[in-house]
């Protein structure tokens, strides 16, 4: 059984940076593809970004050029470096994993990733 551990969320002005970290326990999850999504109060969870084991990457369009997804595969850890940080940037942020070894997949649908951390909250003020 595997365990997602997402922290480094909080507070933060608009404009300013945060970087969530992923973690796994209990399974390494170097060789599987992993995802960030994010869910605002009364709207759907949306896909942000994902990485595949060989560094394949997707962004979601409203967050390219301001957000960063990396991994640590020595350290079974994944990063979401968010830079330039909305107020619409503003909801839970999860990670998620899919259970594919050495897959290049990177996309969006939610439904493609099979386990899910808890989530952390990211607050953007004015």
């Amino acid at each position: 059984q595997v365990q997602l551990v997402e922290s480094g969320g909080g507070l933060v002005e608009a404009g300013g940076s945060l970087r969530l970290s992923c973690a796994a326990s209990g399974r390494a999850f170097s060789t599987y593809p992993v995802g960030w999504f994010r869910q605002a109060p009364g709207k759907e969870r949306e896909f942000v970004a994902a990485i595949s084991w060989n560094d394949n990457i997707g962004y979601a369009d409203s967050v390219k050029g301001r957000f960063t997804i990396s991994r640590d595969n020595a350290k079974n850890l994944v990063y979401l470096q968010m830079n330039s940080l909305k107020l619409e940037d503003t909801a839970i942020y999860y990670c998620a994993v899919k259970f594919s070894p050495r897959s290049s997949y990177v996309g969006s649908a939610a439904a493609s990733y099979d386990y899910w951390g808890q989530g952390t909250q990211i607050t953007v003020s004015s």
